[in-house]
């Protein structure tokens, strides 16, 4: 299943905070956890995931720094701040009221159209 890009960018930012909630990570282990989290349904490409991470230590939501792993390999890594935390509450409320709504309209409201034969008997 293809998901709209213009969906994907709305998610990025709670998504990644709610990572980052669950401890501090870089990059690539971000992306993987999305991937997991998604069943492979997500899949981000570093052009969106590094300007997204650098849009949020900009806003003040997360803070980054360097740091050496096991293999001496250098990662920046991502942990969420107070803000970050504010923002993603804030995120989670919008997105519930948005996922309630479409729940209820998909639930309650007239079923999906069907296909409509043009000719034949009837």
């Amino acid at each position: 299943m293809r998901i709209d890009k213009d969906l994907v960018a709305a998610s990025a930012t709670p998504l990644v905070l709610g990572i980052l909630v669950e401890g501090e990570s870089y990059g690539y282990a971000i992306g993987k956890r999305v991937h997991e989290l998604s069943q492979g349904r997500l899949a981000w490409t570093d052009g969106m995931l590094y300007p997204l991470l650098h849009r949020l230590e900009r806003l003040g939501y997360v803070d980054a720094a360097w740091q050496v792993s096991e293999q001496g390999r250098r990662r920046k890594h991502y942990a969420i701040t107070g803000p970050g935390r504010d923002a993603l509450g804030e995120q989670q409320r919008q997105w519930t009221a948005v996922t309630e709504t479409l729940d209820r309209l998909w639930r309650d409201g007239p079923a999906p159209a069907r296909a409509v034969s043009l000719g034949g008997a009837r």
